[in-house]
């Protein structure tokens, strides 16, 4: 579980999002750009967590998306097992 928590994407996320947590305290106005930069942060912390899930359920022998990275390795995975029987 250690790999998974401190891959690299997970960690850049959780960072950017103290920073954009940081900006709050600031007596600075909400502006469009603030908006931007928390969606920004969650797209960003989604993308992390589906790698992550991702790599878990591969690692695990289970079947992923079709829109993961992974999935190639998966297919060619699959393939070697079914030359295999």
């Amino acid at each position: 579980m250690r790999k998974y928590i401190f891959g690299t994407g997970l960690l850049s996320a959780i960072t950017s999002g103290l920073t954009l947590f940081r900006s709050l305290r600031s007596n600075e106005p909400f502006t469009w750009r603030t908006a931007l930069g928390w969606l920004s942060w969650g797209i960003t912390l989604a993308l992390a967590i589906g790698a992550v899930v991702d790599t878990r359920r591969s690692a695990r022998g289970k079947l992923i998306a079709g829109d993961s990275p992974l999935s190639k390795g998966e297919q060619k995975r699959l393939l070697k097992e079914r030359v295999k029987r």
